[in-house]
């Protein structure tokens, strides 16, 4: 079975026959033990500290599909190496830049994608209600700004109903979450803990929306929601709208309030917090736990990972591209 890796410590990385050898280095230039690693294994690897290799590595790793995401010291997502397109097809690509340049098809498409993120904010949001923590408030302002998306009629409004309804959520973490406080949201930098693991989890959804993305014969790069841009793979944005809720943030609740996380895990400086490499590991361990969770699917009527979940959407996704069958998003029901 293929899983990630993760690179925290600076090091080389360098090819030895059908293994990736990665061997760790101090700030003095000292070298650790290395660590082998069989390529078979490897579907993804994150690197979030110096990482030395050249190009025959990187042909090494395409040959073997492996993605490479790499983060700066601030835990920001700066680029990734993805392998060779092996699902290329010409007419996914014209459908799915048809839809885009479409205002109509493709305000249909954004449209899903803000109401599959609302409606499994709801579902967070009436989870803890139900459980002494009193979110009646933000519901009833979501449910309101839920009503304005149909009624968009351009992308840019429903951006601006999408950021409404982010804003009251996060309102409402203080309230969900035990003994840390947000006080609104802050990134680059997060100016405390809840905001460093906002945007720590969402980068990692991000980046597993991306690897999803790259098993289908989507491009990453044409979206719907979000504007497309130079050197960005913004499908993968409007795609973890819909997950973010189910994985970045129940993951944050729930690490936060069973204390698995706590402040000795942050990194604290003047005018940002970071996790420290403890808080990091633990935050991976857990999301992979989380990846690998399954639910019983109603439409298939088996268990199926969230990672799979995240490929399933973009089948569905697919199919909507290419008139097969209207693309509907997915949505919690527990």
């Amino acid at each position: 079975m293929r899983k990630s890796y993760y690179l925290f410590n600076p090091g080389r990385l360098s090819r030895k026959d059908n293994t990736l050898k990665f061997t760790p280095v101090d700030e003095d230039g000292n070298e650790g033990q290395p660590r082998y690693i069989p390529v078979e294994t490897v579907d993804n690897m994150y690197v979030f500290g110096s990482l030395d290799a050249n190009s025959a590595l990187y042909n090494f790793l395409g040959k073997h599909s492996v993605n490479v995401h790499f983060f700066d010291y601030y835990e920001h997502y700066t680029g990734s190496f993805m392998a060779k397109d092996y699902l290329l097809s010409g007419r996914m690509v014209t459908s799915q830049v048809s839809h885009y340049l479409d205002p109509s098809k493709r305000l249909v498409i954004a449209r899903k994608f803000v109401t599959g993120s609302a409606d499994n904010i709801l579902k967070n949001l009436s989870y803890y209600n139900n459980r002494s923590k009193d979110t009646s408030t933000p519901i009833s302002f979501i449910e309101q700004y839920r009503l304005g998306i149909e009624h968009a009629t351009d992308v840019a409004t429903l951006m601006g109903i999408e950021g409404n309804i982010r804003q009251v959520y996060y309102d409402a973490f203080d309230t969900i979450v035990n003994d840390f406080t947000m006080e609104g949201r802050s990134k680059q930098p997060p100016r405390n803990e809840i905001n460093a693991l906002i945007s720590f989890t969402n980068m990692l959804c991000y980046t597993t929306c991306l690897d999803a993305i790259y098993h289908t014969q989507l491009n990453p790069t044409v979206s719907f929601l979000h504007e497309p841009g130079e050197r960005r793979y913004s499908l993968s944005l409007d795609i973890a709208e819909i997950f973010k809720p189910l994985l970045a943030d129940r993951l944050l609740f729930s690490l936060l309030n069973k204390k698995q996380i706590q402040s000795k895990d942050f990194d604290f400086k003047v005018n940002y917090c970071l996790l420290k490499e403890s808080g990091r590991k633990t935050v991976m361990k857990y999301w992979d736990e989380k990846l690998n969770e399954t639910i019983k699917h109603r439409s298939l009527g088996r268990n199926v990972s969230y990672k799979h979940l995240i490929k399933l959407e973009c089948y569905k996704l697919t199919k909507h591209l290419l008139n097969i069958e209207p693309y509907k998003p997915f949505k919690a029901w527990w």
